[in-house]
């Protein structure tokens, strides 16, 4: 398989966004959004989906983190759909069901070439820190967006916000991973009887 690397800049009168990625790689991670507590989370997707992940931002955050927040999902949903290609080899599905404690959380992904988000998370508190919890939702909606991929994001329980967001983040990284995984039936076939994804 060809070394599955991208590249993205993103520059518009709100932010400057770079996002660089190796989808084969060891889950190292380089973030500076200005965003600490996203930061984190994508640090969770670095290294529970074995993907290295640089993430560099500037963004209007003197008015608030939506602008940066959803340009990032946007700029790494395009880093990933660049870095995949024509979807040759992979699995294209991926699952994973992630705890922390009393929180439990259900991430389905579809590379299927077609954008599609059903997200059903519910937080206690609207802020973790300094974070706006809606921001999430922003963030996986530029992702799904800009990666065409089908994704669905359940909460199954959980009381505590940090873990409730943990664990939505470590079951995305997770069932990225098994997605985007080769799948050594498939070789160079991709995998949809269209013929294309």
């Amino acid at each position: 398989m060809i070394s599955r690397i991208a590249d993205v800049d993103r520059n518009t009168l709100e932010t400057q966004v770079r996002v660089c990625l190796n989808l084969d790689g060891v889950g190292t991670g380089v973030f500076e959004t200005g965003v600490p507590f996203l930061d984190h989370m994508l640090d969770q997707v670095a290294r529970h989906g074995l993907i290295d992940l640089e993430v560099r931002a500037k963004g209007d955050l003197h008015i608030d983190a939506h602008h940066t927040v959803e340009d990032i999902g946007i700029t790494l949903g395009q880093a990933v759909e660049k870095a995949l290609g024509s979807k040759k080899g992979i699995r294209r599905y991926g699952h994973a069901y992630i705890p922390l404690d009393e929180a439990l959380s259900r991430v389905v992904i579809d590379f299927s070439g077609r954008p599609g988000l059903s997200y059903d998370v519910t937080f206690p508190r609207a802020r973790i820190g300094e974070f706006d919890v809606d921001l999430f939702l922003e963030f996986f909606r530029g992702f799904v967006n800009h990666a065409k991929v089908t994704l669905h994001i359940d909460n199954l329980k959980g009381q505590n916000a940090h873990h409730i967001a943990e664990t939505v983040f470590k079951a995305f990284g997770r069932a990225m991973r098994m997605a985007i995984e080769p799948d050594t039936r498939m070789q160079d076939v991709v995998p949809s009887t269209k013929g294309m994804i």
